[in-house]
């Protein structure tokens, strides 16, 4: 079974919800794997957990 794995921020469980269709249906179009081999893991990090250019993501959305 193939898997996609994605690791990001927190999100709300819609937007986990239409990120893990979005990204099923995408892949079934690329491979052409059935829809139900495919299994999604969204890692989420809170935003003091990711670093971008030697800032925090919160800082980045707090000072932009």
């Amino acid at each position: 079974m193939p898997v996609i794995t994605v690791a990001m921020h927190t999100t709300s469980a819609e937007q986990k919800k239409s990120l893990i269709a979005a990204l099923t249906e995408t892949a079934v179009k690329v491979t052409g794997i059935p829809e139900k081999s495919f299994i999604v893991f969204i890692d989420e990090y809170p935003e003091e957990g990711i670093g971008i250019g030697g800032r925090t993501l919160k800082e980045i959305r707090s000072n932009g």
